[in-house]
């Protein structure tokens, strides 16, 4: 997704991006601003396959090099606006923050790399499958590495992903790559996320300043040899590589707004809005097939999804309705 994230959930965790926010007191009007912001994030990356075949023909490595210089200058503006940004670069006296976001840094460029790969190669439905995929490679991962203990409904949804998987590799023969490269950098990067006291804002800040150095050098290579998209596409073209930058940060700053006013089952619920848009948009947009084998496959992941929500309205619930509650 582009730079749609997710945190490695635990009982009843949420497949959103896992950037700290301070929570904010939420009444009815408050939650309903945040519902309209969080929804309108999940809605643009649902939308992110359009943006990213308007540049169709330009190498997907070049445009993530673009996403990465053109989102930081946004960045370092929006930070200075906020007054923030002298606080960030401190980042760079703590060791392991730095060495946490520069392997989270490498996680995001992979994420971002193999979505625009795939949405540029006519594979937006398998990317839809990998964003579907992820809250359950979430609560797999946090078991696996954070020794997080999953519910008999939460071992349920892995089992029945686990059969939708296998019924694609048995009946097409092939590993769906794309899927498993997306759910499984997203999942990493929520772990790695998970370990780091940032915000959204700065932390992606920090990992685009890290990755700033390769990615400004490899234009700068296309440039001399003529070989870049700059000065080499159509006008339109140019206006959407200049505006990866502000398509990058909008839905972010629209998640961290919405995220401190809402529920986390709440925040789950809505993030399917964007591999719904997106396996929506694979079939009727771009007229990509959908098998047999791959229909069965989403119909397990889409049960085992239903039995992780499930799991987890059932777990808030059961937290909200505790007499040892702290408000």
């Amino acid at each position: 997704m582009s730079t749609p994230a997710t945190s490695a959930s635990g009982t009843a965790s949420v497949a959103s991006p896992p950037f700290s926010s301070a929570p904010v007191s939420a009444g009815p009007s408050s939650a309903t601003r945040g519902a309209l912001a969080a929804g309108g994030c999940f809605v643009l990356w649902g939308l992110f396959p359009v943006f990213w075949k308007q540049m169709q023909g330009i190498p997907a490595t070049e445009l993530i090099c673009h996403r990465i210089v053109w989102s930081l200058l946004f960045l370092f503006a929006v930070l200075a606006w906020q007054g923030t940004l002298r606080g960030t670069f401190a980042v760079f006296a703590n060791a392991r923050l730095v060495a946490l976001n520069a392997l989270s840094s490498v996680l995001l460029a992979c994420n971002w790399l193999i979505f625009v790969w795939g949405v540029n190669n006519n594979h937006v439905v398998e990317c839809s499958l990998g964003y579907f995929l992820t809250p359950l490679c979430n609560v797999a991962l946090g078991c696996a590495f954070l020794r997080e203990r999953l519910s008999r409904l939460q071992w349920s949804a892995i089992v029945l992903a686990g059969i939708g998987v296998a019924i694609l590799l048995l009946r097409l023969g092939h590993i769906p790559w794309i899927a498993f490269g997306l759910a499984g950098s997203w999942s990493l990067y929520g772990i790695l996320k998970k370990q780091s006291a940032l915000g959204a804002l700065a932390s992606l800040t920090v990992e685009t300043l890290l990755l700033f150095p390769l990615a400004a050098g490899w234009l700068v290579w296309l440039a001399l040899r003529g070989d870049g998209a700059l000065g080499h596409v159509n006008l339109a073209q140019h206006g959407w590589l200049l505006s990866v930058g502000l398509v990058t940060a909008v839905p972010l700053l629209l998640f961290g707004w919405g995220a401190r006013r809402l529920r986390l089952t709440t925040m789950g619920l809505l993030l399917y809005i964007n591999p719904t848009l997106q396996f929506l948009i694979g079939l009727f947009v771009y007229h990509e097939t959908l098998e047999t084998p791959q229909l069965w496959t989403f119909a397990c992941i889409w049960a085992g999804l239903i039995v992780y929500t499930a799991d987890s309205f059932l777990a808030s619930r059961q937290v909200s309705g505790s007499p040892h509650r702290t408000r």
